[in-house]
């Protein structure tokens, strides 16, 4: 009686090692055939193959991804038809000449071609589907607001009246470290470089010409909001430069073809 616990555990030992030793039985056999079978061998039929080669064949900014489409038809009523349609600029030549205008010489070099159609697509144009500068914009705003400080600190502060003779002989304090302390509480950067600054030197760069974007009402784009889109254009070509060639480049490009034109 006293061997049977041992005869017990030494026969379940032995059943446990015949279970898992089985050369005839693999884990993959125990869990079951996968349901899918991976291959590395192309699936796709002979028209998807056709179709992913057009695509690669035209850049990403001239066409809206096939996915991304939708039925066919829009659930929106339109009040007024003609204020659906609108033309956008799709010359890359006409681009490249703005750049250049805005940037100077080789100024349409200073980007690549998609980053180039990025920065002036607005959220409004092709239902964001191909991508807009929102996130462009909002970098390259800090990088203009930034630099529009330092050039507020840096500018010579203009003539003051000269103090009152105080009735003691008192004489203020003077220190040039002090002197640049009180130009932010007179100007602000927004002064200098405002939303109608900004959109005067778009349109003389020739950027409404280029820019993509849906106005609510063709007839009349100040009310659509072109002002903004302007801006917005131009805060994304300085965000894009930033990530594209670093701050100093983007600093540099803010203070020669923006501050000094929007303070002449």
């Amino acid at each position: 009686m006293a061997l049977n616990p041992s005869r017990s555990a030494v026969s379940a030992t032995c059943k446990a090692l015949r279970r898992f030793s089985s050369p005839t039985q693999s884990v993959a056999q125990r869990l079951g055939q996968p349901v899918r079978q991976l291959s590395t061998s192309a699936s796709r039929s002979s028209e998807g193959l056709e179709a992913a080669s057009e695509q690669q064949e035209r850049p990403r900014w001239s066409y809206t991804p096939e996915r991304m489409k939708g039925p066919g038809f829009s659930i929106n009523i339109v009040k007024d038809p003609s204020r659906t349609v609108w033309h956008n600029n799709d010359d890359p030549a006409k681009l490249d000449a703005m750049y250049t205008r805005l940037l100077g010489s080789k100024g349409d070099r200073m980007l690549p071609d998609e980053i180039k159609w990025l920065a002036i697509t607005h959220k409004s144009f092709d239902q964001g589907r191909r991508g807009f500068n929102t996130r462009l914009a909002y970098f390259g705003r800090l990088i203009v607001s930034l630099e529009t400080t330092r050039h507020i600190m840096v500018t010579p502060a203009s003539a003051r009246e000269a103090p009152t003779q105080d009735s003691f002989g008192r004489e203020p304090f003077q220190h040039s470290a002090l002197a640049n302390v009180d130009k932010l509480s007179t100007r602000q950067p927004l002064d200098v470089v405002s939303k109608e600054k900004l959109a005067r030197l778009a349109i003389d760069a020739g950027l409404p010409e280029v820019v993509r974007w849906k106005p609510r009402m063709p007839e009349n784009l100040e009310a659509s909001g072109l002002t903004v889109v302007l801006n917005t254009s131009l805060f994304a070509i300085i965000g894009a430069i930033s990530l594209q060639h670093g701050a100093e480049v983007a600093q540099q490009v803010v203070r020669e073809k923006i501050l000094r034109r929007v303070e002449a």
